[in-house]
């Protein structure tokens, strides 16, 4: 049995001003129907003998990976929730030791939530040939067959699968990975015929992977277990032990593994991958006009060639652009040649820095319950359209510094005002005092959408004191 393990913990930072920290690239629909989770669990479905999928992600993205799974399928063996972010091995090694507890005998696939895969029976078909080889105990990874001098990628370099090799036909010895190399260099590589670009894809037995990394890394084998040993079970979630994880050394499989096992293999994949690691990277995989544009959204073009425009809130238009980048969110506008990408997250990391909201959010932020959007707000007031999913329910609270009036513009609500219970129509309201516990429940069949005006000398989100809440927060 193979067992999928799809790490979701990235953040995506040069897919700005899509990509946010609180609502990264792997959970936007960026290439795709799906979001890019969703079409790496979808085409898990090309495959036999498949397991339940594990998920490693970001705990702050929980209740989204959550869901979005529920969407596409019904087989979800675990998500393991990290605390703090420190890279892929420590994460595939708390995975591998929650496979190995359920599934000793299992084959781990593990999958970045971020990628694109054209062709998705070529892929399976690649699966399918390194797995004979993981079942023997090798530690295979996916080298992609280049198609041009790629200087944003490692690379790994094939040893002569005849060479004292026991590996299954279609199957390499990885004689050694090397790091992103120049221009010539690059060259050289696809010349040659033997170096392949490094997927970050693997397949192993999860007790092949732990004895290798308790040999190799065993900082990350005991900080890893720790961690898991002292998890708790949150709702659907297993939520890592924080101390035992932030004390976890922070690095690759690459760097941990499999550039010092013995047993690393190597699976030639040619099957339209792509990791979009930026925005010239998902240009090159979306479908263009006669002048070389991608163009999404509400879009006008004029003398335009070469360029992504994406646009979400508003009309978008561009003018004698050639190479160019522009991104329209409802809170901000990415303006970028092309060649130069990659230095978005410069951007973000000044966002960071100056403390401002959209290197984190959107404005429309989304919960368990749903999503909330600001529409409006200055001193003393603020505007907020609420939409509360079908038969969810928010939390039992009360604010210190902070009024509310809600109007129901869609659906119905039944809400707890202090000491009453109401239910409310369309175009019927309420007004929540200050200091007065309250909550919002859509007991309907459709999505309830109200407005909501808060009206306080403090209009923060902390200013939320929870009673009773369903989702653990």
């Amino acid at each position: 049995m193979i067992i999928p393990v799809i790490l979701s913990g990235g953040s995506g930072t040069r897919l700005w001003p899509l990509s946010r920290a609180m609502y990264p690239k792997q959970l936007l629909p960026l290439a795709g129907k799906g979001t890019m989770l969703q079409e790496t669990v979808s085409r898990l479905a090309a495959m036999i003998d498949i397991g339940p999928v594990f998920c490693v992600c970001n705990e702050e993205h929980r209740f989204l990976v959550a869901e979005q799974l529920r969407q596409v399928t019904d087989s979800v063996g675990g998500i393991i929730l990290e605390p703090v972010g420190r890279n892929t091995a420590p994460a595939v090694a708390v995975a591998a030791m929650q496979v190995r507890k359920q599934f000793p005998d299992a084959v781990m696939l593990v999958l970045p939530a971020d990628h694109v895969i054209r062709d998705v029976d070529a892929f399976a078909a690649a699966v399918a040939v390194g797995t004979a080889a993981a079942e023997q105990g090798a530690l295979v990874t996916f080298g992609v067959v280049p198609d041009a001098p790629e200087t944003g990628y490692g690379y790994i370099r094939a040893a002569d699968a005849g060479t004292g090799s026991n590996l299954p036909d279609g199957v390499m010895p990885v004689a050694e990975f090397v790091e992103k190399p120049d221009r010539e260099t690059a060259e050289g590589y696809v010349a040659s015929g033997n170096y392949f670009w490094n997927s970050g894809m693997f397949l192993f037995r999860a007790d092949r992977y732990l004895e290798e990394l308790e040999i190799h890394a065993p900082a990350i084998f005991e900080a890893s277990g720790a961690a898991l040993e002292q998890a708790a079970t949150d709702l659907d979630f297993l939520r890592l032990e924080r101390g035992s994880f932030e004390a976890c050394p922070s690095d690759s499989i690459d760097y941990a593994v499999m550039e010092r096992t013995s047993r690393a293999a190597v699976v030639p994949l040619d099957a339209g991958w792509n990791d979009v690691g930026a925005w010239s990277a998902l240009w090159g995989v979306e479908s263009r006009d006669d002048d070389g544009n991608v163009r999404k959204g509400d879009v006008l073009v004029q003398n335009v060639t070469g360029s992504y425009i994406h646009s979400t809130s508003r009309l978008v238009a561009a003018v004698g652009l050639d190479d160019c980048v522009v991104v329209e969110t409802s809170d901000a506008v990415l303006v970028a040649s092309k060649d130069r990408v990659q230095d978005v997250k410069a951007i973000v990391q000044e966002l960071k820095e100056r403390g401002r909201p959209e290197a984190l959010t959107h404005q429309r932020v989304y919960r368990p319950w749903g999503s909330y959007e600001t529409i409006d707000m200055a001193d003393r007031y603020q505007v907020k359209r609420i939409v509360v999913n079908p038969g969810a329910t928010l939390s039992l609270q009360m604010h210190f510094h902070r009024a509310e009036h809600w109007v129901v513009v869609k659906g119905t609500a039944l809400i707890r005002n202090g000491e009453k219970e109401i239910t409310l129509s369309e175009d019927q309201s309420t007004y929540i005092s200050l200091g007065t516990l309250h909550r919002l429940e859509n007991p309907g069949k459709i999505p309830l959408e109200l407005i909501e005006v808060q009206t306080g000398s403090y209009l923060g989100e902390d200013d939320i004191v929870r009673y009773d809440d369903k989702y653990g927060r």
